[in-house]
C-alpha cells in the first residue's frame, strides 16, 4: 500500500455493485405468489378430475404444472441474483441474471409454441370428439387463474413499460491510477425511468399471457364448434395461438439475447449522449463502450484524447446528469 494513501481514503472510494432493478423485491414476490396460486388450481384440477372422471380437468392440470415450471426459471432468477448480488466474483453484479432467465423462458415459449402446433395439424388431421360443456368450463377457469396472474405481475404497468430503477450508491466514487479513473455514480433516492425493462418478469408475464390467449381462443373455437359443429376451428385456433406465441417468443429472444451480448439496442440514446457531455473543441472520445449491467443500469468505458488534459474526475462530472449510468470507467491521454 502508498505511503501517500491511508486506509480512511480506500474505505471511502470502495463500494459495491448491486445492479438490480427498484422492482426486484417486488417482482420476486408477485412471481411466487403466481406459482402458488397456479399451483392450487393445478392440485384442484387433477384431483377433481381423477374424483369425477374427467379427463379434460386432468390434462389441464398436467398443462398448468409445466406453466408453474417454466414460472420457476424466472423466480429462481431473482432468488439467486438477490442473494449473490454482493458475491465478488460477479465482476459486473448478478443484474443480468434476469436477462439470462428470459432468454430461457423465451426458448420454453417457442417449445410450447411448436408443440401446440404439431399437436393442432394432428387433431386436423384425425379430429377427436369433444365434450364441449366440460372443455369451455375448464377453458374459463384457467382463463380466470391466467387473467388474475397477469393483474399481479403487471403491477400497475411496471410491465408494459418498463422497470424503474436507482443506484445503490448515495456517493460518488473515483480512484485514479496514471490518468485511469473508475467512476460510479449514485443519485441518492431517486429514480429514473429506465429505456430497457427487466426481461424476466416480461418472460414471466408473457407465459401468463400466453395461457391466457390459449383459453380465450379455446373458449372461442369451443363455442361456435358447440353451435355449429365446426370441430376444425379448435385445432385452427390452435395453430394460429401457435404462431403468435412464437413471435412473442422471438421478441424475447432477441431483446435478452442482446442484453447477454452487450448489443447496444437500436434508437439507444445513451452512447450519443456521453458524447454529448464529453466531447468539445479539446476533448474528442476516440474509444466509447457501453453495455446494460442490469434493468436501468448501464456501464461505460470512456477513452479520451485532450490537448489539455484534466483529472479523470472532471470528465466524470460531465455525465454526472445521466442517471442510468451506474459504473464509468475513464481513460485520459494527451493529444500529441
Amino acid at each position: 500500500m502508498s505511503a501517500g494513501i491511508d486506509k480512511a481514503g480506500i474505505d471511502a472510494l470502495e463500494h459495491d455493485h448491486v445492479f438490480l432493478g427498484t422492482d426486484h423485491a417486488r417482482n420476486e414476490r408477485r412471481i411466487w405468489l403466481v406459482i402458488a396460486l397456479t399451483a392450487v388450481m393445478m392440485v384442484a384440477e387433477i384431483a377433481a378430475g381423477t374424483i369425477y372422471g374427467s379427463m379434460a380437468l386432468v390434462a389441464d392440470g398436467w398443462h398448468m404444472s409445466t406453466h408453474a415450471s417454466a414460472l420457476l426459471i424466472s423466480a429462481l432468477a431473482y432468488l439467486f441474483a438477490r442473494r449473490q448480488a454482493r458475491n465478488p466474483r460477479f465482476t459486473f453484479g448478478t443484474g443480468k441474471l434476469g436477462d439470462l432467465a428470459g432468454f430461457a423462458s423465451a426458448i420454453v415459449l417457442a417449445l410450447i409454441a411448436l408443440l401446440m402446433a404439431w399437436e393442432s395439424l394432428l387433431r386436423l388431421s384425425n379430429p377427436v370428439p369433444i365434450g364441449f360443456t366440460q372443455a369451455i368450463a375448464v377453458a374459463v377457469i384457467g382463463l380466470a387463474v391466467n387473467l388474475i396472474s397477469a393483474w399481479l405481475l403487471a403491477g400497475g404497468g411496471h410491465v408494459a413499460h418498463g422497470n424503474h430503477a436507482h443506484h445503490y450508491h448515495g456517493h460518488h466514487h473515483h480512484h485514479g491510477h496514471g490518468n485511469h479513473a473508475h467512476a460510479h455514480h449514485g443519485h441518492g433516492d431517486h429514480a429514473h425511468h429506465a429505456k430497457t425493462g427487466d426481461n424476466n418478469i416480461r418472460a414471466a408475464y408473457l407465459h401468463v399471457i400466453a395461457d391466457a390467449l390459449t383459453s380465450v381462443l379455446a373458449i372461442a373455437a369451443l363455442t361456435f364448434g358447440s353451435l355449429y359443429g365446426w370441430l376444425w376451428l379448435d385445432p385452427l385456433m390452435g395453430i394460429v395461438g401457435g404462431l403468435v406465441i412464437a413471435n412473442w417468443s422471438w421478441s424475447l429472444m432477441r431483446s435478452s439475447g442482446g442484453v447477454l451480448l452487450d448489443v447496444v439496442p437500436e434508437g439507444e440514446t445513451l452512447p450519443a449522449e456521453i458524447r454529448g457531455a464529453i466531447e468539445t473543441e479539446d476533448d474528442r472520445i476516440t474509444d466509447l463502450h457501453v453495455w446494460q449491467v442490469g434493468p436501468g443500469h448501464h456501464a461505460a468505458i470512456v477513452a479520451v484524447l485532450t490537448s489539455q488534459p484534466r483529472d479523470p474526475a472532471f470528465y466524470k462530472g460531465r455525465l454526472s446528469a445521466l442517471e442510468e449510468l451506474s459504473h464509468v470507467t475513464v481513460e485520459v491521454t494527451r493529444a500529441a
